[in-house]
């Protein structure tokens, strides 16, 4: 039986793109991170802005965004940007609104956008970042 050269090349290439697949996986490429405890928002919060010490911490239900607040009342929101973490340290500009069950805050900087928390301790949050 012959096997027409397309249908053969086809097959080959099929073969080709799963086993690239499976090495992606295997390396745990483009996997999504996650902020699954404190330790990994001090880790985070340190590589934004060296010596930067957590005190407080609250990360949103999924583990795609935190704020933590240092001793000296800096508070810090970390969001997912693509397959890494970002965060910015809030100053005066920034707002804050309560939604039922979420917190949006607003950097007032455009390229970073707003991020939307859903905390267990809102409230608390709201009033510090209206406060800066």
């Amino acid at each position: 039986m012959d096997i027409p050269p397309l249908l053969f090349q086809f097959g080959g290439s099929l073969i080709a793109i799963f086993a690239l697949f499976v090495l992606a996986r295997w390396l745990k490429l483009g996997d999504k991170p996650t902020l699954n405890d404190e330790a990994d928002v001090r880790r985070v919060a340190g590589e934004v802005l060296d010596g930067y010490e957590a005190t407080r911490i609250s990360i949103a239900r999924g583990g795609s965004a935190a704020l933590a607040r240092d001793a000296s009342g800096q508070i810090m929101v970390i969001k997912l940007h693509g397959n890494r973490f970002a965060g910015r340290v809030l100053d005066a500009r920034a707002s804050v609104s309560e939604v039922i069950d979420a917190l949006i805050v607003d950097l007032g900087e455009a390229r970073f956008g707003t991020v939307r928390l859903s905390l267990d301790d809102p409230g608390y949050w709201a009033d510090a970042i209206n406060r800066l």
